[in-house]
């Protein structure tokens, strides 16, 4: 477990490219997170972010590794808040940590800064190669998917009951039943909205997936024209303004929280968007056996819902590691092990490796069992993974927040907003 201190300054071009502030660390600095032992002993740095529950469960698939590989020893560097910003320094300090966990977001901002090691290496004949391009560049393998989820409506059927609603279809719904299910939800119950705004950027990415569009593309640019995110903005002002969804300083108020302290997890909003894997904590924190949905699409035919499979996290190394070989297999026995898959379930989602994933299913309960069981049924449906995030992407969900913010407040026209965001967006992205 770590004890932060703090890293001495970033210095040089690697720093400024990364655009670095001085933070406290992970972990000790040192001369790329690697430690020695005796001479023939090697000690690894793994550095995650999560709750403490997933420091307990990564400390007991930390130790079957090292049951399994005497004479290696992996020293958990746990971190939440700031996690990134802490990376980035130590990164630009020449003290990355020789395993990290990693978002797709992030993947390009450090590989394509020769900051990870690529990992042809590893052994993923488990995953599908669709959920092994998730973590691919160009330049070759650079994160190795732990466990995957998608984007989906999150159902409350307590609000359902109480309004006297039926569930939708959701393998033939479309965006004008959207509208009539989340009105009529509004209008019939007594503290209660019929949905709120979605999560970002996951809701626009379906939105522009349904339109044969995408946020970013291959090429690290904008994938979509101002048109479609202007129909976006004026559709879900209208159901705003249609009382389908609460008022604007509501909906604003709720972008800001976590999942807990939401709308859908206090049990005021019958329909809300999520990663599948945050269904358990939706459910424990409003108290309802919440549902998942499959997203409504304008032709209401399941397969143009637009939903992907994504890596909801995956493992990368550190290009200065000491110890390549012993880092690959630690990556190859927390993705491909079924001990660490029975210990970590569903935590940093379902298992990306199908042998395992076969393994937790059988092991699967309440929340997670039916998250589990969502994402196979969909699983025919799906389209291609998403592009690898551009850099500059890790922005992109606060710019949608604001824009839409402006929108529901009469800030901004959807043409206006449209314009602007789409300024911005480019900008940001390198």
């Amino acid at each position: 477990m770590f004890t932060p201190i703090t890293c001495p300054a970033p210095r040089g071009p690697r720093a400024a490219a990364l655009g670095l502030a001085v933070v406290v660390g992970l972990t000790a600095c040192g001369d790329g997170g690697t430690t020695q032992g005796s001479d023939d002993d090697v000690t690894l740095e793994f550095a995650f972010w999560g709750s403490d529950y997933r420091l307990q469960l990564t400390e007991e698939i930390i130790e079957t590794f090292e049951a399994a590989h005497p004479g290696i020893t992996v020293e958990a560097a746990y971190g939440d808040s700031g996690y990134w910003d802490q990376m980035a320094t130590r990164t630009a300090a020449g003290d990355m940590p020789d395993v990290v966990q990693m978002d797709d977001k992030y993947l390009r901002e450090y590989a394509d800064r020769d900051a990870l090691m690529e990992l042809s290496g590893v052994d993923v004949d488990g995953l599908d190669p669709d959920i092994v391009d998730n973590g691919r560049t160009e330049d070759g393998l650079y994160g190795v998917t732990i466990g995957i989820n998608s984007f989906a409506l999150v159902a409350n059927p307590d609000l359902f009951d109480e309004a006297g609603v039926d569930m939708p279809d959701d393998s033939s719904w479309t965006w004008d039943d959207y509208r009539d299910i989340t009105v009529e939800l509004s209008e019939n119950l007594d503290d209660g909205w019929g949905a709120v705004s979605l999560n970002q950027p996951g809701a626009f990415q379906v939105w522009l997936r349904q339109h044969g569009a995408h946020l970013t593309t291959e090429d690290g640019e904008l994938g979509f024209d101002e048109e479609l995110a202007t129909d976006y903005f004026q559709y879900f002002r209208d159901l705003m303004d249609d009382g389908g969804m609460p008022p604007a300083d509501a909906l604003s108020e709720d972008m800001e929280l976590g999942p807990e302290q939401s709308q859908a997890g206090l049990g005021h909003a019958a329909l809300s968007g999520w990663w599948t894997n945050e269904l358990p904590t939706l459910a424990n924190a409003s108290g309802a056996e919440m549902e998942l949905l499959r997203f409504p699409s304008e032709t209401g035919q399941a397969e143009d819902h637009g939903m992907w499979f994504k890596s909801s996290m995956l493992l990368s190394a550190s290009s200065d590691t000491e110890h390549p070989e012993e880092v690959q297999a630690f990556i190859e026995h927390f993705i491909s092990s079924e001990d660490a898959g029975l210990i970590s379930l569903t935590d940093r989602g379902l298992p990306a490796d199908e042998n395992v994933r076969a393994a937790v299913l059988d092991e699967l309960e309440g929340a997670d069992a039916r998250s589990a069981e969502f994402l196979q049924d969909i699983e025919p449906e799906l389209g291609e993974p998403e592009p690898v995030p551009a850099i500059g992407f890790s922005t992109m969900r606060e710019t949608l927040f604001r824009y839409e913010s402006e929108v529901y407040f009469d800030r901004l026209t959807p043409q206006e907003a449209a314009t602007e965001m789409m300024a911005e967006m480019e900008s940001s992205l390198q």
